[in-house]
């Protein structure tokens, strides 16, 4: 239900098409390529293979039009190109001058070796775990111009701002949305966090790479995660149960992932077999669902995994801060069986990596997991 207002909220402000015909006019999204977009003569469209929510359209002389689920649009034109009458924005290439604020896209920019695209963070330094947007901002190169609610305006326009990349959690704020339009910033919201397929959130580096002209280097990246996944998907299922939560610092609560999402998707494509597969869709957005310790333990207490996503309250250490949280938790099998594993922090801002994260999963469900893994690491 907070999807459907959020994105009849985004149809309410996005730019009336009026010199040129819509590339998707229904309600819902259903994307349909325009055969003739101002003027332009439609020469074909990126075949996506696992992303749902976003298209990517080419017409002739290098122009590209971008869709996005929220019934945005963007046309892409090629440097020293004509710019063709429209009322929807245009971005000109080579791209620069972005006011990046969904932490998501960070590592697809800098994957695709297109961080000096990037003027303005909605993130402050300390807060990234990729290196290179890190180093960027202590160099200078990137600059802090204030979270999705509250954006520096005067420093965001005096910096010559082009694009401003938002994670739908600006549809809480769509004043700024607005003023951000008001002053001539275009806004792509991205929507790579409604993708329930792991590959789809890698497919959207194909966007951001349509934005920087270097389509090569996505396909690249893509193929490569997707052998990856494909890889273990192949095996045969280890047959061990999984149990991935985090307990919330406020409350005490057990969160989990509800089935169908793209973690509890990673699981069952590595292997394992999610514990909690009855937590379906309902009305609500989020991923996740609360549950008392006890509620949990009644279902989690025999798992032979447990994944514990530590990137949300803070990383642990040791298997001792692990049963620190709750006393219940060392009555879990996995605990007696020194099968506890914690995330890295870097697990939810890298999704150009999301094959190798279920190749890692495969490794500690089949008990082949070395010392030195990415994304995640033994308590012990």
């Amino acid at each position: 239900m907070k999807r459907f207002f959020a994105l009849l909220l985004a149809a309410a402000l996005v730019f009336s098409l009026v010199g040129c015909q819509s590339a998707g006019e229904d309600s819902e999204w259903s994307h349909v390529p325009a055969e003739d977009f101002c003027g332009l003569t439609y020469t074909g469209s990126l075949e996506l293979s696992y992303a749902h929510e976003f298209a990517v359209d080419y017409y002739e002389g290098g122009y590209t039009l971008l869709s996005i689920a929220s019934g945005d649009q963007f046309l892409v034109a090629p440097e020293g190109a004509d710019v063709p009458e429209t009322d929807i924005p245009v971005i000109q290439q080579p791209l620069s001058d972005v006011y990046l604020v969904a932490t998501a896209a960070m590592c697809l920019f800098d994957a695709l070796d297109g961080l000096d695209a990037i003027t303005l963070s909605g993130t402050q330094a300390d807060g990234w775990t990729i290196d290179n947007a890190r180093l960027a901002m202590e160099s200078g190169d990137i600059v802090y111009a204030g979270k999705y609610s509250e954006p520096d305006y005067e420093l965001i326009v005096s910096s010559g701002c082009r694009l401003s990349v938002q994670s739908t959690m600006i549809y809480h704020s769509p004043e700024v949305k607005e003023k951000l339009e008001e002053l001539g910033i275009p806004v792509l919201v991205d929507y790579s966090s409604y993708e329930t397929h792991p590959l789809g959130r890698t497919e959207w580096v194909k966007l951001y790479a349509a934005l920087l002209g270097r389509e090569d280097e996505a396909e690249e990246l893509f193929r490569e995660q997707e052998e990856a996944l494909n890889s273990v998907a192949s095996e045969e299922p280890t047959g061990k149960t999984v149990a991935y939560f985090y307990i919330s610092s406020t409350g005490g609560y057990a969160v989990v992932r509800k089935s169908g999402d793209y973690v509890t998707q990673m699981i069952s494509l590595a292997g394992g077999e999610y514990l909690f597969d009855d937590l379906g869709d309902d009305e609500t957005a989020t991923a996740t669902v609360s549950m008392t310790l006890e509620e949990f333990y009644a279902t989690a207490k025999d798992a032979d995994i447990v994944l514990y996503n530590s990137t949300i309250d803070g990383q642990l250490s040791t298997l001792e801060d692990f049963l620190a949280l709750n006393e219940l938790l060392g009555d879990f099998k996995a605990v007696q069986e020194g099968n506890v594993w914690c995330t890295n922090a870097n697990l939810y801002q890298d999704m150009t990596r999301l094959g190798t994260v279920t190749e890692e999963m495969h490794q500690i469900f089949a008990g082949t997991a070395g010392d030195e893994m990415e994304f995640f690491y033994r308590l012990v």
